[in-house]
C-alpha cells in the first residue's frame, strides 16, 4: 500500500471511529442534560430557535446554564464544566472576578446610566490609548456597533461607498458585513477571487455590491480589490479567529498596511476577538502593525456588554467635526465603564496577561504532543491566551482551506468532552480561551480529556 492510500485508509478509520464515538457521546449527552432539555423545550414556545442569539442554538440542544464562577460554570442538572468557551472570549477576566465585581458594586450604589459624560470614560478611553497607541475612542455596547461605526468613519473620511472583507471573516451582524461569513463553495466562486455571498436574507444588492471580497493571506487579490481607488476601508481579523486561529503568513500584514495606504483606504483591525486577549496591546502590538482605526469589544467589558472603536485622530475627528454622526444611549454607561476601568487598570495587567498566555502555551504544548503521538490530521494553533484544535491535515492559511476540516471529528471531539466536564464553544471553529482566573490545574483539564478521546478515536 503507498502512502498516499495508507493515508486514505486511515482517515477513513477515523472518521467511522468518530461518528461510533458521536452515536454513543450523544445519548450520554441526552442523558446527563434533561434539564437544559426540558429548558429549550419552553424557551422555543416564546424565542426563536429558544435562545437569545441564533449563535447559542446548537445539536443535540444547548446546556443552560444556572451559574459561573472563576472558570467553573454549572448547569440546570448541576453539571459542572471547565469553561473553555468563556463567554466567546469576552471573559478573559474570568466569571464573576472579585476586581470587577467591586467595581460595579461600588458603580451601582452611584446609578447605572447618566445619559451625560462621566470621568470614567475618559479613564477608559485613555486606559485604550496606552495599549493601542491610538489618542481617540467612542464607546459602543457591542462588536457589531463598532465595526459599524468604524465602516461609517472610513467612509466619512474617504468619501468612498465600497468596502473590502475577507472571505470567511466574521465582523458583527451589521449589512456590509454579514457577506462571505462561511458561504458554501458552490456559491463561492474562484479561490483567488470570491464572489460576494450574502450570509442571511435581508441583504439588499445595494450593499452587496459595495461589499468586495477577498482571501485572507492574498495580498496581490487585495491589491486588485483597491486599484480603482473607490474602496473606503479594508476590514480584517489581523489574526482570523471565525476558522479556529488563521494566523497571517510572515509579512502579510506589512503589505497589507502597505497597499492600503498607497490607495488611500483605511485600515480596520477587527479586534473583537483577538483585542486584550493577544497580548497587553492586543494583536495590533503583538504583530506590530497598527491600523488607522481598531474595533474591539468582547473582554475589555469584564462580562458586560462593551464595545469600543479608535483611531488615529484625524479619521475619528470626522465625528468632531460632525460629519459622521455617532449615537446611542448605552455609549460609555458608568457601569459598563467601572467594569472596563477594573479589567484593564486591575485585572487584565501586563503581568496577568502573560500569565495567562504562558499557562496557554503549556496547554497547547500538551495537546500537540498528543497529536504528533497520534499523528492525527490534525494542528493545533495558539495567539495569546487562546488555541484551538483544527481538524485538518495542513495548516490554515484562509477560509478554502478551513473548507476541508473534518467536522465529523470536530463533533466527536466537543461531544467528547463536554460530557466529561470540558465546555468548549460549540461552533466547532472556535477558540478556547485560558482566563486570567483559570489555575494550571484547570487550564490543563483540556489536555488530559483530549487524550482520552484521541486514546479512544485510536485504539
Amino acid at each position: 500500500m503507498s502512502s498516499t492510500e495508507s493515508a486514505i485508509s486511515s482517515a477513513h478509520s477515523l472518521g467511522w471511529r468518530a461518528k461510533e464515538i458521536t452515536q454513543r457521546e450523544v445519548a450520554r449527552y441526552a442523558e446527563r442534560t434533561r434539564g437544559s432539555q426540558k429548558a429549550s423545550v419552553r424557551a422555543r414556545l416564546v424565542m426563536p430557535l429558544g435562545v437569545p442569539s441564533s449563535f447559542q442554538a446548537y445539536d443535540p440542544h444547548p446546556v443552560v446554564v444556572k451559574a459561573a464562577r472563576g472558570a467553573n460554570m454549572w448547569d440546570v442538572d448541576d453539571n459542572e464544566y471547565v469553561d473553555y468557551d468563556m463567554g466567546f472570549g469576552a471573559l478573559f477576566s474570568g466569571h464573576v472576578n472579585p476586581l470587577v465585581r467591586r467595581a460595579i458594586d461600588a458603580q451601582l450604589d452611584d446609578g447605572t446610566l447618566f445619559v451625560t459624560p462621566c470621568e470614567l470614560n475618559a479613564d477608559v478611553a485613555e486606559l485604550l490609548g496606552q495599549r493601542y497607541g491610538l489618542p481617540m475612542w467612542r464607546f459602543t455596547n457591542s462588536g457589531t456597533e463598532a465595526t459599524m461605526d468604524a465602516i461609517r468613519v472610513a467612509r466619512g473620511a474617504t468619501g468612498r461607498d465600497k468596502i473590502v472583507k475577507v472571505e470567511g471573516g466574521y465582523h458583527g451582524h451589521h449589512d456590509e458585513v454579514m457577506i462571505s461569513m462561511k458561504p458554501k463553495l458552490e456559491d463561492a466562486g474562484p479561490a483567488d477571487r470570491p464572489n460576494s455571498v450574502p450570509a442571511t436574507a435581508g441583504i439588499t444588492q445595494a450593499v452587496l455590491g459595495d461589499t468586495i471580497v477577498v482571501p485572507y493571506n492574498d495580498a496581490e487579490a487585495l491589491e486588485r480589490a483597491l486599484r480603482h481607488e473607490d474602496v473606503a476601508c479594508f476590514i480584517v481579523e489581523p489574526v482570523m479567529e471565525n476558522i479556529g486561529i488563521c494566523l497571517p503568513d510572515p509579512g502579510y500584514l506589512e503589505a497589507v498596511r502597505e497597499i492600503t495606504t498607497r490607495y488611500g483606504t483605511l485600515l480596520i483591525f477587527d479586534e473583537v476577538k483577538t483585542g486584550i486577549t493577544a497580548g497587553w496591546g492586543g494583536a495590533t502590538g503583538a504583530l506590530g502593525v497598527t491600523p488607522d482605526l481598531v474595533a474591539l469589544a468582547k473582554s475589555i467589558g469584564g462580562g458586560l456588554p462593551l464595545g469600543a472603536f479608535g483611531g488615529k485622530r484625524e479619521y475619528m475627528d470626522q465625528i468632531t467635526m460632525g460629519r459622521v454622526i455617532h449615537l446611542g444611549t448605552y455609549n460609555g454607561n458608568p457601569l459598563c465603564m467601572a467594569a472596563a476601568k477594573a479589567v484593564l487598570s486591575e485585572v487584565c495587567t501586563p503581568q496577568a496577561t502573560a500569565t495567562a498566555i504562558g499557562r496557554n502555551k503549556l496547554l497547547v504544548d500538551a495537546c500537540s504532543d498528543i497529536i504528533e503521538e497520534a499523528n492525527l490530521p490534525a494542528q493545533v494553533l495558539q495567539f495569546g491566551a487562546k488555541g484551538c484544535v483544527t481538524w485538518t491535515a495542513e495548516p490554515v492559511r484562509n477560509y478554502r482551506d478551513y473548507k476541508k476540516s473534518d467536522l465529523d471529528l470536530a463533533f466527536a471531539q466537543w461531544i467528547y468532552g463536554i460530557n466529561r466536564g470540558i465546555l468548549l464553544p460549540p461552533g466547532l471553529d472556535e477558540q478556547w480561551l485560558i482566563s486570567i482566573m483559570h489555575s494550571d490545574e484547570e487550564s490543563m483539564r483540556y489536555a488530559n480529556v483530549f487524550s482520552e478521546f484521541v486514546d479512544e478515536l485510536t485504539a
